[in-house]
């Protein structure tokens, strides 16, 4: 190892693959100034380099192909810098290097010390979930049982299962087929040879064999435990081999009711595999992980296969850090799989969505990126399992912290608009009419992704004859914002028109004569009334949306709000116009008079049933007779 000019001696770091060529510190000044003199004594070798705040504290862990190239990056100024980098490149206190021989040693380097280290603003795993677990007990006549948690005590661990049911119904069928022990006492071959223990009722049962009294030996119990190791492992066919021996065994010995126990054992044992989940009979150990970025986390699922069947699926989540990509994280997510769940063995078949930034971490795995087929179904299905886990999580975060979902879904749309800023005020236009007749408007008002209906507000068209929607929608919008502006009250940071680029373009004119810029986007239809496209902006620009997506939920909801609060304003409008035409053809009946019988009666057909009497009673006798005969010409 090689003396630098610096004098430095190189620090070691316990990794004997690494040839390290020198440690490098530099304490960092405080003005912008110093920082950049500082980062400039950087060498163009690659290695890793480490970031430091003010109180010594890591924060972060990157690798470069040229260090100086790489650290110098975050001090320019660019838009392409996200507000965390932003956020890093103000705390930092002190850079720190380690120059190694290539940018595989580079690589190496780092993800060993992001693990140790866990600085704040790398890739962080975020395995906040408890999977449930069997596991094989390391101890004389060894239990089977389910646990949470993963302990380092040389017992054997199988899963993790996607839920607790899943689990249940496999522990349920291995004691069910494969009579063990479930007490909890200790059977040391001195306690029992003492005959401290007598049986219980699990052995006259015929669920377990007596260990406890010795009628069992812990030799014949080991391979019966083999057999459930080969069922947790996705191998039926020792367990079908032993059952079928064994029953015929009996059978020839004349035991038919012991030969009828292990047919009803040999029976669940096909009803167990008939409810597995069976992959096929060309694939047989293969493991498969997908990965599904979302804003500042990722989930990574993973799926084992074995002997053709689902064993066991996991989905972790991983905090994106900084300077990350989609390769990067999911080689970390792998590794870290393959440590804490999958006993530090993968398949030699390895299922992944695009290849991870480097194969040097698993010997002897070979990596596929399936096209067509069933490769590509099973890498299909580990995609689904990490949406659904997305939706889970994402669902108790709503629940738990209401305004942290609210601030993602407003910054979701922000990005997906390309708005400045997040559309907090959200204002969304309709129209209603009847073949022209009774025009109408209306707007409703979300704030914060919500319905605000003591905002909402209904319009009569005035200016506009005949069904004309582009007409009605530029008065209305005229009349909303020409009266905001006069009252000096807050305008929305997004319009909504609920129709295509035709209503965005009628909307864009009215905000052009008030000398106002707001954002716009339209919501348009398809036969059922359902949002179909989105569109942002002026030029309108076609927007893809995923209709399973939070954003898309949120348009649909805008939309069948507004639609519906347009379509009660105009029955409504209809009915009372009905109702005051029929009464007002009276002879000598007047509003007033109108308005006392619909107080009264409250509908008209409450009025045509009334009797002289009621109606004298009410509006006098001159008036009741005509209103009684109004409606009772024959009589």
């Amino acid at each position: 190892m090689n003396r630098q000019d610096d004098g430095f001696e190189p620090e070691t770091t316990g990794l004997p693959f690494l040839q390290i060529i020198c440690y490098f510190c530099v304490s960092m000044a405080a003005t912008e100034k110093d920082i950049r003199q500082q980062v400039a004594l950087l060498p163009y070798s690659p290695g890793v380099y480490q970031f430091l705040d003010r109180t010594g504290t890591i924060i972060y862990v990157g690798k470069a192909k040229s260090l100086r190239k790489r650290v110098s990056s975050y001090f320019v100024q660019s838009k392409e810098h996200s507000p965390k980098v932003r956020v890093l490149v103000r705390q930092i206190a002190e850079i720190r290097h380690i120059v190694v021989d290539s940018e595989t040693d580079a690589l190496l380097l780092e993800n060993s010390l992001i693990k140790t280290l866990q600085p704040r603003y790398n890739i962080l795993l975020k395995d906040d979930k408890t999977y449930p677990w069997i596991v094989v007990r390391r101890e004389h006549f060894p239990r089977v049982q389910s646990t949470r948690q993963l302990v380092r005590d040389g017992s054997q661990y199988f899963g993790p299962y996607g839920s607790g049911m899943m689990q249940h119904s496999v522990l349920e069928f291995v004691r069910e087929v494969i009579p063990l022990r479930t007490c909890k006492l200790d059977l040391s071959p001195e306690k029992i040879a003492r005959g401290r223990y007598t049986v219980c009722l699990q052995y006259h049962l015929g669920n377990c064999k007596g260990p406890c009294i010795g009628a069992q030996t812990e030799e014949e119990y080991a391979r019966q435990v083999d057999l459930v190791v080969a069922v947790l492992r996705g191998d039926l066919r020792p367990v079908r081999q032993f059952l079928t021996g064994e029953m015929e065994r009996a059978a020839a010995a004349l035991k038919f009711e012991q030969a009828q126990r292990y047919k009803q054992r040999l029976d669940a044992l096909d009803h167990y595999a008939g409810k597995s989940v069976i992959v096929s009979a060309k694939i047989e150990d293969v493991d498969v992980f997908s990965l599904l970025p979302d804003d500042d986390v990722a989930y990574c699922n993973f799926v084992r296969i074995r002997h053709g069947s689902i064993v066991g699926v996991q989905t972790i989540r991983l905090s994106t850090g900084i300077g990350a990509d989609e390769a990067d994280m999911l080689t970390l997510a792998i590794q870290h799989i393959v440590e804490q769940v999958a006993d530090g063995r993968l398949a030699r078949e390895v299922i992944v969505p695009f290849m991870p930034s480097t194969t040097l971490l698993f010997d002897g795995v070979t990596f596929t990126v399936p096209k067509r087929g069933e490769k590509l179904e099973l890498l299909e299905f580990s995609q689904k399992s990490a949406r659904i886990y997305r939706a889970e999580q994402l669902k108790n975060l709503e629940i738990k912290n209401p305004e942290r979902h609210t601030d993602r879904l407003m910054e979701t749309m922000r990005k997906e608009l390309q708005l400045d800023r997040q559309p907090r005020h959200i204002e969304c236009f309709d129209n209603s009419n009847l073949q022209g007749a009774d025009p109408v408007a209306s707007c409703v008002v979300f704030r914060n992704g919500k319905p605000s209906r003591k905002e909402y507000r209904h319009f009569n068209i005035k200016t506009v004859e005949g069904p004309d929607d582009y007409a009605s929608m530029r008065e209305v919008v005229y009349r909303r914002y020409s009266r905001l502006l006069a009252e000096g009250a807050e305008l929305p940071d997004l319009i909504i028109a609920d129709g295509g680029k035709g209503q965005m373009g009628v909307i864009h004119e009215v905000l052009e004569a008030l000398e106002l810029d707001i954002p716009i986007a339209g919501l348009a239809k398809n036969d059922r009334h359902r949002t179909a496209e989105l569109y942002c902006g002026y030029p309108p620009l076609l927007v893809g949306v995923r209709p399973a997506s939070q954003l898309f939920h949120l348009l649909s909801h805008i939309q069948e709000e507004v639609h519906r609060f347009a379509i009660s304003f105009h029955r409504q409008k209809r009915s009372k116009a009905f109702i005051h035409s029929e009464l007002e053809q009276i002879d000598g009946i007047g509003d007033k008079t109108v308005q006392t019988l619909l107080q009264h009666f409250r509908t008209v057909e409450k009025v045509r049933a009334a009797n002289i009497g009621e109606l004298t009673a009410l509006i006098g006798p001159a008036k009741a007779r005509k209103v009684y005969d109004f409606f009772r010409p024959s009589e």
